[in-house]
């Protein structure tokens, strides 16, 4: 009887433990998923935290006079996101995005003739383009055309799906820089 007991209480004390742990990641998902550190912000953006935008594509943050509209969503717990921002700046030329046109560099298209691999990532990025949050950002439509460059910053892959993207975008008839990212 005593043997019995004390197996009952090594099960009950291992019951508790796990149950402990599940709800602590519980607890700790639905204060990820619901607090408020993880929500969506709107139009919140400075142009201290947009200048990132600018470093990447070799443009420079000096350039940034306004930040027009930002858009960050809440993080899923994967990851999943949707960022976009619009930047007016004080100049950029047609000459300028285009004058680097080595093989292997990192450079600027114009929307009417990216290579295959960029048109996928701004597919991508056109399937995010309808939710009313960023009804400011260019259609994809306007992103094919010839007066937007493209710059592709990051893309990521599973087979021959996107599946991540950071791009960005450029006017240069209104001075405007668009920022995407988004990751499903």
């Amino acid at each position: 009887m005593r043997y019995g007991l004390r197996i009952a209480v090594w099960l009950l004390a291992i019951w508790g433990g796990l149950s402990l742990v599940g709800a602590v990641l519980i607890g700790g998902y639905l204060a990820y998923r619901f607090g408020p550190g993880n929500r969506d912000k709107v139009d919140t953006a400075s142009p201290h935290d947009v200048r990132f935008v600018l470093n990447w594509c070799g443009l420079g943050d000096d350039r940034i006079e306004k930040v027009l509209h930002s858009y960050r969503s809440a993080r899923a717990l994967c990851g999943d996101h949707l960022d976009a921002y619009a930047i007016r700046i004080s100049h950029v030329t047609v000459k300028e995005l285009t004058e680097n046109t080595e093989v292997f560099q990192d450079q600027w298209y114009r929307g009417d003739q990216v290579p295959k691999i960029v048109d996928e990532a701004v597919g991508f990025a056109g399937m995010f383009l309808h939710r009313d949050e960023i009804a400011w950002f260019p259609r994809e439509e306007e992103l094919r055309s010839n007066d937007i460059y493209v710059y592709p910053s990051h893309i990521d892959f599973h087979g021959v799906q996107p599946v991540t993207v950071e791009i960005i975008f450029v006017r240069p008839s209104d001075k405007t820089v668009f920022f995407f990212s988004g990751k499903t």
